[in-house]
This record gives C-alpha cells, structure tokens and sequence, in this order.
C-alpha cells in the first residue's frame, strides 16, 4: 500500500507554489490527502511535503509554526530563496528550518532553488544607489534580482522532480 500524502506550502510570490505544484504533478493523485495551504490542524497523511519560502535567512513564521507542531511524521522540505543560487547559502537556510522540526520527525528531503522577487525590492535597490552613499555591494543585489526573474525555471523544476522521485 502506498503512502498517503499531503504538500503544504506557504508561497507569498507564487515561486513555492510553482515547485508544490511540481511535487503534485509527478506524485500518485489517488495518494494525497491535501494540497495546499497550511489550515492549522495537523494533518494526518504519514508523509508531508512542506514548503516555504525564505524570510531572514529562515521559513516564513507561517511555514515554522505548521514544522513546529508536527510530531512522528516524515517531512520534505521544499523551499525558494530571492537571493543567491549558492548552494551553501541554501544549505544554511535548511538548517535554520529543522531547528523549529521536532526530534520525533524525520525529514526524508529536501530542495531549494533562487525564486524571483517582488518589482518593489528592485524599486528599493535603484532609490538606494540614488544616494550618495549606498551600499557597496547594491550592483551585487541588483544583479541578483535580475537573475532571479526567471526562478524557478525549468531546470529548477527539473531537479525537484528527479528528487522527488528518487
């Protein structure tokens, strides 16, 4: 007998969204028991998919509170971060998250890939190097944006679906 299922995810610009669509797509349908956002009670599938995206180097608080309430479940993580495609940046960012996961679950995956960010963050950046002194590493993050605008693309995609399936 399969395992029930269910993806949870948080996703404030869309790009968790498109990658807990991903996880839908390749994943039995007859298997899960709930796709979508957290709704407060914990839920009863064995195995959970929850993603998130980045706050602060972290889960946003919403996606911590449902990781912190979880107890004997097996977790995928699966998350997007506006800034960086450097693997250990992601790294990191995964390791603030499964501090908030209790001990009695075991987390069997995870994935994180650049996600695009709000116009209003490029908006931000241009105004600061307006002045006349900025930040020195403002071409960086401007940079970075543009980067970003693709994410999650299809090789983002790509890779979700080959662990996921492996």
């Amino acid at each position: 007998m399969e395992k029930r299922y269910s993806i949870i995810f948080s996703s404030l610009t869309g790009n968790t969204r498109k990658l807990a669509d991903q996880i839908h797509e390749v994943l039995p349908a007859e298997t899960c028991d709930y796709f979508g956002e957290a709704k407060g009670e914990e839920p009863s599938s064995e195995v959970l998919y929850v993603g998130f995206w980045t706050d602060k180097g972290n889960a946003d608080g919403d996606s911590l509170k449902l990781l912190a309430s979880l107890r004997n479940k097996k977790i995928f993580l699966f998350g997007t971060a506006g800034f960086g495609v450097d693997e250990a940046y992601y790294r990191r960012i995964l390791t603030n998250v499964k501090q908030s996961i209790d001990s009695s679950n075991t987390v069997i995956g995870e994935y994180m890939c650049q996600g695009k960010m709000p116009m209003a963050v490029r908006d931000h950046y241009v105004k600061l190097k307006e002045q006349p002194e900025y930040p020195a590493n403002l071409d960086v993050l401007i940079e970075n944006f543009e980067r970003a605008l693709s994410h999650p693309d299809k090789d983002d995609l790509d890779k979700l679906r080959n662990i996921v399936l492996s």
